[in-house]
């Protein structure tokens, strides 16, 4: 479990740092061909958390809110609450995550919040109604590694670079039509280069950044799960959990596009009809075989008294 932790979080650190570079090179090129110079970087990233400042500090009650997510009462859900406080300790999170219901038959769970101090979790009626303790333990266990981690914070953070992609390729494209290639053609030899990187970038460059958003949020599943199935020390748990919710064949009502990535797996299902690797590179989730997979991998060796360390 915990080799399976480190190498995700390295792939988390390797993409920001990927991210990074590829912004600076966009930055680097803008400059080039522009009267802007490095000042068109600043204006991108300073537009760009200014727009992201709005939906990190209310993200939660709008992510809610479009959930049609209500507060679980606890006389109604006991068993749910004695499962999240007890995982909240196991975690050492300093505050319990507000808790939510979806009225929802189709079985899924998500956290949102922009730190421990300020986060919940919502879980449907479906998932409640369909798991056994061990599994639901599972879930809550890998949203609960979702908070402690701080994603939606990085998320938040690779919003901010995305936007930051967008607005320096806008500015590209632009420049084409602005005649503001002086500096670039004043360079021996390196004005066409850079007007050739230029085009390509400001065609790519968007494309480029969704895919590094994917990528990352893939990447973050596989740690969700990893340190999930080490705070209950039942990988199989989680594992079944994934099992049901995957054959499942309800379709959550409220599910789309902008909050699909925060869902335990892709509620929308169905990848647009896309097969193998390259529908992969466009999913907010890794493959839910994959996923299991690494999770029964996690429970070679272990003994089934995982059930015994949760709360």
């Amino acid at each position: 479990m915990y080799e399976e932790i480190s190498r995700n979080r390295r792939v988390t650190w390797i993409i920001l740092t990927g991210f990074v570079i590829f912004i600076l090179l966009l930055g680097y090129i803008l400059g080039a061909l522009t009267s802007l110079g490095y000042f068109g970087l600043v204006i991108a990233l300073v537009i760009a958390a200014f727009l992201s400042f709005t939906s990190y500090y209310y993200s939660d009650q709008i992510v809610l809110t479009i959930s049609g997510a209500h507060p679980a009462k606890k006389e109604e859900y006991p068993y749910l609450y004695n499962t999240v406080e007890g995982l909240t300790i196991a975690a050492g999170l300093p505050k319990v995550p507000s808790i939510y219901v979806i009225d929802d038959p189709a079985p899924n769970a998500f956290a949102t919040g922009r730190d421990p101090e300020h986060s919940a979790i919502a879980v449907t009626t479906g998932l409640l109604n369909m798991m056994d303790r061990l599994e639901l333990e599972g879930v809550i266990a890998h949203e609960m590694s979702h908070i402690a981690d701080y994603d939606v914070k990085l998320s938040t953070i690779v919003v901010v670079l995305v936007g930051a992609v967008f607005i320096l390729s806008g500015l590209l494209r632009q420049s084409f039509f602005w005649g503001g290639f002086r500096r670039g053609r004043d360079r021996e030899g390196l004005g066409p280069i850079l007007l050739i990187i230029g085009l390509v970038l400001a065609i790519i460059a968007p494309l480029a950044a969704q895919l590094i958003r994917l990528a990352l949020s893939r990447n973050r599943e596989y740690l969700a799960d990893a340190q999930g199935a080490m705070l209950t020390r039942y990988p199989p748990g989680l594992a079944n959990a994934l099992r049901k919710i995957a054959a499942d064949e309800h379709t959550l009502r409220t599910a789309n596009e902008a909050t699909a990535n925060l869902y335990i797996i892709n509620p929308l299902r169905k990848e647009h009809g896309m097969a193998g690797r390259f529908s992969e590179l466009f999913s907010t989730h890794p493959p839910i075989e994959e996923r299991i997979k690494r999770l029964d991998e996690m429970s070679l060796g272990e003994a089934p008294g995982g059930e015994q360390s949760s709360p």
